[in-house]
Parts: C-alpha cells; sequence; structure tokens
C-alpha cells in the first residue's frame, strides 16, 4: 500500500512538473534603433520593444511602461510616446502611450551622469501573438541639439501591479540629437535632396541642396538650388533662399547636384551645379558647348558669408571638352588648397558616354577654372576631393562597378594619376555619393590631421549612414575609428563639414529630407 501511495505521489509530482516546464513564459526584449534623435520630427523611434505572447495564455492588461533616461536630457524632450504594431515596421497609428519627462520622472537632476525613470501610463490588452511596442521621442523646438540621449526600457507593468521585465539585447542605447534642416513639403516642396555642407571662418554653416518640387527625379526637372543658414553651429535654420533659378520655363530649365567651396583667403564662397536646359542632363547631353546641346557647368558666388549670391556664371566653354557628352560637378563640397588652389571634383561623360570623375581648379580665387583634365578611371561619377599632404589630392570615387569606393591621387594637378593601394578595397559602397575632408582635430591632447568619410556603410542598399577616420591621411581605414549614425533607408548621400577641434557636422540625407548632426571627434575615433 504504501509503495503505491508513493509510486502515485511520484507520478503526480512527476506529471506537475512537465505540466509546469511545457507552459512557455512571455518574453519581452529590447532592441535599440541606432538612428538620431532629430529636432522638427514628429516621431524618432529609437527603441523596440517586442512583446511575445504564447499560444494558450490568456490576453494580457499593460497600464504602464518605464524607461530610463539620462536626466539632462529630459529638458529638451517635449514627449515620449508609445506605439503597438502588430508587425515589425514603425507606424504611428495606434498610439498606447506618452509622458512628458519633466513631470513623469522619479527622480531629479542630480548630476550630469543622473538617471531620470519616467513611468508612461499605458492602455493596451495583448492577446498571444508577437506584438512591438516602439518608444518614441519629439524634441522640443528649443531643445540643443548638443549632447546624446540614452534610452532603455525597464519594465512593462500588467493590470495587476505584476512587472514584466525588458530584456536588453546588444546595441547602442545612446543616440545624437539633431535637426531636421529640410523636410518634405517644407515650402511645398515635394523633396529635399543632394547635400553639400561647409562653415565660414565666421562660424556659419551653409547648407546647399536640390530643390525637387514636383517629385524626387533627377534633371531634368523642375530643379532649383536652395541654400540653408546656421549661425548657432546648427541648432537653428535661417529661411530657405533659392540662390540658383536658372529662369522660365521651370519644368525644362533645372539646376541641381550642388557642390559648395569655401575659399579662407578671400572668404568668398562659390557652388558649383549642373544646369540641364530642356533635356540636357546625363541621359540626354550631346557633345558641344551650347546650352542648347550639352549640360552646363555653372557657379554662383557669395561675397558677404552667403546672405546674397551673384547671378550664375557659366564656365562650361572654359572647362569641357567640345567632344565630351557632359562635364559637371561632383555634388558635395570642394575645397581650398594650402597654396590657395581651389578645386572642385568633377565628372565627364566621353565621346563614348562612359563617366569618368576627375577635377577642376582655379589658380585665381575663381576668376578663371581649369579643366578639360582626364580621369584616372573609367566608370565612376560621383567623386569628392581632398589634400592629403601638401600638393598631393586624393579623389574618392563612387565606382559603378559597385561594392567598394576607388581612390587614386595626383600631385600634378590632374596631369596624372596614380591609384591608390586602398581603392575598390578598403571602402563598401552600394554604389552612391560620399563625403571625404580633412580636418585638425584634438585626439589625446593633440592636434592630428584626419581625414573623415561617410556614406552608407554596405554593398547593397544605401542604409547604415557611418563616418569613418583614417589617421594615416588615407593610408588605412580601421574599423575602430567609424560610428554608425542612422540604420535606416535612406536616399544615402551626405556631406561633412569640421565644427570645431572636436566636433565634425554631417548633413545626409533621409527619405525626401535632410537632416543635420554634430558628432564628436571621441565617438568616432574610440581607441
Amino acid at each position: 500500500m504504501r509503495v503505491r501511495l508513493l509510486i502515485a505521489i511520484i507520478c503526480f509530482a512527476f506529471s506537475t512538473a512537465t505540466l509546469f516546464a511545457a507552459s512557455p513564459a512571455i518574453t519581452t526584449k529590447a532592441y535599440p534603433q541606432q538612428i538620431p534623435v532629430l529636432k522638427g520630427l514628429p516621431h524618432n523611434p529609437v527603441l523596440k520593444v517586442a512583446v511575445a505572447i504564447p499560444a494558450g495564455i490568456h490576453a494580457q492588461l499593460y497600464y504602464a511602461m518605464q524607461v530610463q533616461l539620462n536626466a539632462d536630457a529630459c529638458k529638451d524632450i517635449e514627449e515620449i510616446a508609445l506605439y503597438l504594431t502588430g508587425a515589425e515596421p514603425f507606424h504611428a497609428q495606434q498610439k498606447i502611450g506618452t509622458a512628458n519627462p519633466t513631470t513623469n520622472t522619479k527622480s531629479s537632476i542630480t548630476s550630469p551622469k543622473a538617471i531620470s525613470k519616467v513611468n508612461i501610463p499605458v492602455n493596451a490588452q495583448l492577446h498571444p501573438g508577437m506584438h512591438f511596442i516602439w518608444v518614441s521621442i519629439k524634441l522640443k523646438e528649443s531643445a540643443s541639439i548638443d549632447g546624446a540621449i540614452q534610452l532603455k526600457a525597464n519594465y512593462l507593468q500588467q493590470a495587476y501591479g505584476a512587472k514584466q521585465l525588458v530584456t536588453a539585447t546588444a546595441g547602442n542605447y545612446k543616440r545624437f540629437k539633431g535637426i531636421a534642416v529640410r523636410k518634405a513639403g517644407d515650402d511645398n516642396v515635394h523633396t529635399y535632396r543632394i547635400p553639400g555642407i561647409v562653415q565660414t571662418n565666421k562660424g556659419t554653416l551653409l547648407s546647399v541642396y536640390d530643390i525637387r518640387y514636383k517629385h524626387s527625379g533627377d534633371l531634368p526637372a523642375n530643379i532649383d538650388v536652395g541654400l540653408s543658414r546656421s549661425t548657432d553651429t546648427g541648432k537653428s535654420w535661417q529661411p530657405m533662399k533659392v540662390i540658383m533659378d536658372m529662369g522660365t520655363p521651370h519644368e525644362n530649365n533645372g539646376v541641381g547636384d550642388p557642390a559648395i567651396l569655401f575659399d579662407p583667403i578671400t572668404n568668398k564662397i562659390w557652388v558649383a551645379a549642373l544646369w540641364s536646359k530642356g533635356n540636357r542632363s546625363i541621359a540626354g547631353s550631346q557633345p558641344g558647348l551650347s546650352p542648347d546641346t550639352t549640360g552646363q557647368f555653372v557657379l554662383v558666388c557669395s561675397e558677404d558669408d552667403g546672405l546674397t549670391w551673384s547671378n550664375p556664371i557659366n564656365i562650361t566653354e572654359q572647362v569641357k571638352k567640345p567632344g565630351w557628352h557632359l562635364f559637371f560637378n561632383g555634388p558635395g563640397s570642394g575645397i581650398a588648397m594650402q597654396d590657395g588652389k581651389l578645386v572642385f571634383a568633377a565628372q565627364y561623360w566621353d565621346e563614348q558616354k562612359v563617366p569618368h570623375s576627375t577635377i577642376i581648379y582655379s589658380s585665381n580665387h575663381g576668376k578663371s577654372w581649369t579643366g578639360n583634365i582626364h580621369g584616372p578611371k573609367s566608370n565612376t561619377t560621383e567623386s569628392q576631393i581632398v589634400e592629403t599632404n601638401k600638393g598631393t589630392l586624393m579623389l574618392n570615387m563612387r565606382d559603378n562597378r559597385g561594392n567598394y569606393r576607388s581612390v587614386a591621387t595626383t600631385n600634378n594637378m590632374g596631369a596624372s594619376w596614380t591609384e591608390h593601394a586602398s581603392s575598390y578595397n578598403a571602402l563598401p559602397d552600394p554604389v552612391c555619393m560620399g563625403s571625404i575632408i580633412k580636418a585638425k582635430v584634438k585626439i589625446k591632447g593633440q592636434l592630428k590631421e584626419v581625414l573623415f568619410f561617410s556614406n552608407p556603410n554596405t554593398s547593397n542598399g544605401r542604409t547604415h549612414i557611418t563616418i569613418k577616420a583614417s589617421l594615416d591621411l588615407g593610408e588605412t581605414w580601421h574599423s575602430a575609428h567609424q560610428l554608425l549614425i542612422d540604420e535606416r533607408n535612406s536616399f544615402g548621400y551626405s556631406s561633412l563639414t569640421q565644427i570645431d577641434g572636436h566636433t565634425i557636422g554631417i548633413l545626409y540625407e533621409g527619405i525626401r529630407d535632410l537632416y543635420f548632426i554634430k558628432v564628436p571627434v571621441s565617438t568616432i575615433i574610440r581607441k
């Protein structure tokens, strides 16, 4: 009898343990999104919380989510909002909670390293299945764009008081703040594209771009060149100015793909662009020099820190071989060399309509320009130029073969070129524009000349906008010296400028928008 009772107890215990072991638990995991928090946007979805409720479990009621963030960021945040989606992509349709971190916090700012815990009221009933709760931040209009926001999710609180801890997954929970300089729809414009940026001797930031009025497509189209100006290192931007407009009719008389250059000797700013009178961009341009047959290389300049601009100056006859199908600048920015020469990257489409990257330059501060320079490599287009050592130019090129950037150098202003050891192996690229600059920055207390490069850091797809640094002027690009800025899909173009000895600025494309972020050098060069 005792043996039978013992067997029964053992069987019951085993079956109970099996039952409980077979009951799956609810899992709650956080996936940080590496995107900046941008002033001027209603939604910045920086964190995705995946809630998996197994089949057979009843619906779960949630009343709150607690998040934590660096307390000094609270003053810049207007709202932290939660959005529920049944599928993974973010969409701002079902808002289930919102909080102002200055009124819903459990701690006050006591030091720069203080943490605030914010309880966000939630009203959500989740049935078995996979659910995604997105944490989105909206910045105040007065917010600073210096510094970063560090945000994590701690737990979800259920109706009966239980707390489901949110498991932190691998990833960076620190996001830079920034600003949307131009947004699709601003001034009734469909799309803003093709960024270029420079800082003047007065500390003024000047950004140029395509104003694509009717659609996001390239020339030929109704496109002008616009300019935005900031005198507070990017925190705010003055109303847009149209600085290049080739007149009526607009539908087939566009100008675009700008590049901007600051001359530190004359304090003059130059902007280069392609004028397409009719179908005279890449597809329709023909050999010749006339605006009626071929695309035109045009410039405008400013002598008052970007406040007013000259009428367009056509330099096509100075720089283009008549037999070439097309000749125009590489978008982004140009440079002033140590000996005073001004240089823009350029591209020509030869007699067989094969593209080549090249340069133009001026030895007299823009009074005249030299072109007709054969490039180092065929089937390359949008390029950028940098002077590594005195008199040596490095051309960093978009290569239509795909996978990588191509790189070449010249020490005789393009009379001859040498393909660089890093060419087509060091910098992944999905056939897109990229930006490269030389900046003198502080590293471990010492000033050092460093090359900075930005592009979509992939060989397929325009995602993962990244800034990289080379501490040996482009000889090598180590993975330790790079920073992912924005992982999302984008149009992919970017332009860099130095802000000061500790900071690099980047103006880059989202989808039809242009974003600006200031990035500490110490976050790019970390070792």
